[in-house]
């Protein structure tokens, strides 16, 4: 860390308030910043002259991204230059720990590769800056990247001042630089503990799972423990025994009134002075025969007013569970929508401004100055039985940051119908959902009337309920989710007489706890204190990536590998993938913010146990194999489920002695055999092999020695899949090769995957001429280039397929790009536009229109990209569909033939 020191010089304008000295954490965990702050090693006392000699240039604020840059460059003029840092600009190395635990766990960190030229850049403009404002995000996350940003940047702490605000607003941004500070350390701290708690599991218990159930496995400190969540779920579901009972529903009205609208239900719920319950459809028939001659009579009847609450402004959890609900939007595209919303969208043709406070946030608080506004619309637009005669206010959890607000709107002016043609169809809905839930949250209660029935029958009890909406209050804005079926009841009281028009016994099952969906999995991850909101959304992307769940039907199901791997880590690993002991581990992160509790005692109890428990299973458990009812095809010994990149296969038990694996529920590919054709390279008879798809192809037998594939012709001769070049790549140096892709043929570096450049070629396969240009991607800051499309010349980021940015082409460079040649023409395809389609988007209601993706054909929106909507084709549809494609095919080989 930069040597602590007082301001030499008074902040510019705007700057009305002192940077305190930063808040250092105890001495082990000082030394752990410490050493953290120099990465490899100590900044030499030259570099930390020259940083601290301020420049005369404007001001220099650094955020995460472009668009929030852009955003807040609008409010803030010409005295300040506002960059972006593309979000975290250190990291620990990524092919070791990284983590020196005798030296107080202190880190090695190191500038991301891919940001080298972004710190390179900043330098240079911090050089020409008198102070550096670090706008990062008003949380953990982004105190920790002003952190970092400060040491990449070798600053010291009188050049640098902290600014958060909680909406970019052109009121709340400036008001936030009048009260600039210091970086709080202990929320680095907290960060930088959870970082290291996710690095001792992620990168030495991963490796143990290598060892002993399968390649490439990994563990997660929390995702493991939300795995959990779901496995013992699933076990629940099939060890459930599904019982029978029966219901009695008795549908009477007034007696002698023949209207159908005085006609209710009533359930059965006692007979004989006990508990209704029967079992067996005899034990119900047997009932009803004796009520369906017993006289009806009204017992009781009680009416009560009951008030229905609005419910809170959003926090992340619950914006996240109710777009999951009514929008049927996953936790990670609601983030991603939320955040485009915060960060800014240009609604008047001004600029861009944000519409959003933070979305990041736990806290329920509302300022002043926003409960009178909401109250002023209320009244207005409403009137004044909407409005409570005191502001409603909310309580959040015991871990909530206070100094945050819920999230909602920036400008209540700003109504969704107003702004609606500046959003996409996902922005307009999830601004829609924060905008009224919030007008909501400041409204009077929804007043029912609620009226219970008891009916007597002979020996048994009925029960019925009325619920009779008198005043819509909060659910005028905000409707209730789900089925809301009011039962209307006709005027009765206590000694009527009721006519019996129908006794029913029914049939029912017990049913197994349901599957969790994405709303039910963030509630349960809330309420076990597994995580923070903002990391719920990466969470359960990532046990979806690692193969542990699916998500099938808007339902998790946990797999046959998430379920062996949870099991395997609670036999072993129990503290690990304790809720309990997840939550607490939680509590201790946020005491860490706090100042209330040391960031290496915490490290220290989670490390040593886990060390110890690390030791003991290395020795204790025992190589995973699931046995199954199959036989091997070549040697005739038991058949093992087996786990590998694509997903679950069977594999020979007797393995290394036999290699043979096959599909589960499909037959073994065919053996390799000899073509009669030798590798060019080195020799070696080239055999037939069948990749996954049952497709033919050759290889060398030198394998892997000698890699060397072909493509077989009808005659069963090799077709090369590429040919080398002369031409040498401009990035990595090794050759060209000359491969054909959908749109013709186009130069490839032969260091692929590692190297991705490619090289457009004309029609004799020659390299066409460059198009330089100084543009970067204003989504990663990485370099632009010139891409050929089937409409012609765009500028794409050289970040793809990371970052698949793309913007036309500059009219300046139109003439020279012109001269390139055409891309080839690409295969028409199947034409789906004459298709008569008539299924329609979930989510708008709009035509569906035919698309290809990696795992066949699929319906995709047709008002794509302001609606992503997306669904399987019918049977009937995907007819449709192949008809089309096999229609297409035959005119291309038609063509050809010509």
């Amino acid at each position: 860390m930069p040597p602590k020191s007082s301001p030499k010089s008074a902040p510019k304008s705007g700057d009305a308030a002192k940077p305190k000295a930063a808040k250092t954490a105890t001495p082990r965990a000082k030394t752990a910043s410490a050493k953290g702050a120099a990465g490899k090693g100590s900044r030499t006392k030259a570099a930390s002259a020259s940083a601290g000699t301020p420049g005369t240039g404007p001001s220099l604020v650094i955020v995460e991204s472009p668009k929030k840059a852009k955003s807040i460059n609008k409010f803030l003029g010409s005295s300040y230059i506002v960059k972006a840092s593309m979000g975290h600009v250190r990291d620990l190395p990524k092919r070791k720990l990284g983590l020196d635990v005798a030296n107080g766990y202190a880190p090695s960190y190191e500038v991301v590769p891919a940001k080298k030229d972004t710190i390179g850049d900043l330098k240079r403009d911090a050089a020409r800056a008198d102070v550096v404002y670090l706008a990062t995000d008003p949380d953990r996350e982004g105190e920790a990247i002003a952190w970092h940003l400060q040491h990449a940047l070798d600053l010291p702490d009188d050049r640098v001042r902290r600014v958060t605000f909680h909406e970019i607003t052109e009121r709340a941004v400036r008001e936030a630089f009048t009260k600039v500070g210091p970086i709080n350390m202990d929320m680095v701290n907290a960060q930088q503990a959870r970082r290291f708690l996710d690095r001792f599991v992620g990168y030495q218990l991963s490796p143990l799972l290598w060892k002993k159930v399968a390649r490439n496995l990994s563990a997660g400190r929390v995702q493991s423990v939300a795995t959990r969540l779901i496995v013992d779920r699933e076990r629940e579901i099939r060890a459930f025994v599904q019982e029978e009972f029966w219901k009695i529903t008795a549908t009477v009205s007034p007696a002698g009134s023949a209207k159908e609208d005085e006609r209710f239900e009533a359930l059965l719920t006692e007979y004989e002075g006990k508990k209704f319950e029967a079992k067996t459809e005899a034990d119900a028939h047997k009932v009803r025969d004796v009520l369906a001659s017993a006289p009806y009579v009204v017992a009781k009847v009680e009416e009560a007013e009951k008030l229905d609450r609005p419910e809170a402004p959003f926090k992340t959890s619950t914006l996240q569970q109710q777009a999951a609900i009514r929008l049927r939007s996953s936790g990670k595209k609601t983030m991603r929508t939320a955040q485009e919303l915060y960060e800014g969208i240009d609604v008047d043709g001004s600029g861009p401004t944000g519409l959003i406070t933070y979305m990041r946030t736990d806290s329920l608080r509302v300022s002043d100055e926003a409960v009178t506004s909401v109250r002023d619309l209320i009244k207005d637009r409403y009137g004044d039985r909407y409005v409570p005669a005191k502001p409603n206010r909310y309580a959040a959890g015991k871990n909530a940051q206070e100094a945050h607000e819920a999230i909602r709107p920036t400008d209540l002016a700003l109504s969704p119908e107003r702004v609606r043609e500046r959003l996409s169809h996902d922005q307009f809905r999830l601004y829609q959902m924060i905008y009224n839930r919030f007008v909501a949250s400041q409204m009077t209660p929804a007043v029912f009337t609620v009226t219970d029935v008891v009916i007597q029958a002979g020996p048994g009890l009925f029960k019925a309920q009325g619920k009779i909406l008198r005043f819509d209050g909060h659910r005028r804005v905000w409707a209730a989710s789900g089925k809301q079926e009011d039962a209307l009841l006709p005027p009765i009281k206590v000694a009527d007489p009721l006519d019996l028009q129908n006794l029913d016994a029914t049939q029912h099952f017990t049913q197994p706890p349901p599957r969790y969906s994405e709303a039910t999995l963030i509630k349960a991850l809330e309420k076990e204190n597994i995580g923070r909101p903002s990391t719920y959304a990466p969470i359960i992307q990532t046990i979806q990536d690692r193969k542990y769940v699916e998500h099938k039907d808007r339902r998790f199901f946990a797999t046959e590998l998430g379920m062996v791997v949870t099991d395997v880590l609670v036999k072993h690993f129990p503290k690990i993938l304790d809720l309990k002991f997840t939550g607490h581990m939680e509590d201790e992160l946020d005491d860490i913010a706090t100042a209330k509790e040391d960031m290496i005692k915490v490290l220290d109890e989670f490390y040593y146990p886990f060390q110890d428990a690390l030791k003991a299973a290395e020795t204790q458990m025992e190589r995973v194999q699931i046995a199954t009812d199959e036989i091997c095809h070549v040697c005739g010994a038991p058949m093992v489920m087996k786990f590998g990149r694509t997903g679950e296969f069977l594999g020979c038990s007797k393995y290394p002695d036999c290699k043979a694996t096959r599909p589960i529920g499909g037959q073994p590919r065919a053996e390799a055999v000899d073509s009669g054709h030798a590798c060019p390279k080195c020799a070696k008879p080239l055999l037939i092999r069948e990749n996954k798809k049952g497709e033919k192809f050759l290889s060398c037998s030198g394998y892997p020695e000698c890699k060397e594939s072909f493509d077989i012709d009808d005659q069963g001769n090799p077709v090369p899949k590429l040919t080398e070049t002369d031409q040498k790549c401009e990035k990595c140096g090794k050759p060209m090769a000359l491969r054909n892709g959908r749109r013709g043929p186009f130069l490839g570096c032969t260091g692929y995957p590692k190297c991705r450049n490619i090289v457009a070629v004309d029609a004799e396969g020659k390299p066409l001429p460059t198009v330089k240009i100084d543009i970067n991607c204003e989504k990663c800051g990485k370099p632009l280039a010139v891409r050929q499309g089937k409409r012609g010349a765009f500028l794409g980021c050289t970040g793809y397929p990371k970052c698949r940015n793309a913007v036309p082409v500059p009219d300046e460079l139109k003439d020279e790009v012109a001269k390139l040649a055409p891309p080839p023409a690409a295969a028409k395809g199947p034409d789906f536009k004459s298709l008569e389609i008539d299924e329609t988007c979930d989510d708008c209601g709009g035509p569906m229109t035919p698309r290809k993706g990696r795992r066949g054909y699929f319906l995709g929106c047709s008002k794509y990209p302001k609606c992503k909507g997306t669904k399987e084709p019918s049977a009937e549809t995907l007819e449709k569909i192949n008809a089309a494609v096999v229609q297409a095919e035959s005119a291309e080989a038609a063509a050809a033939a010509d």
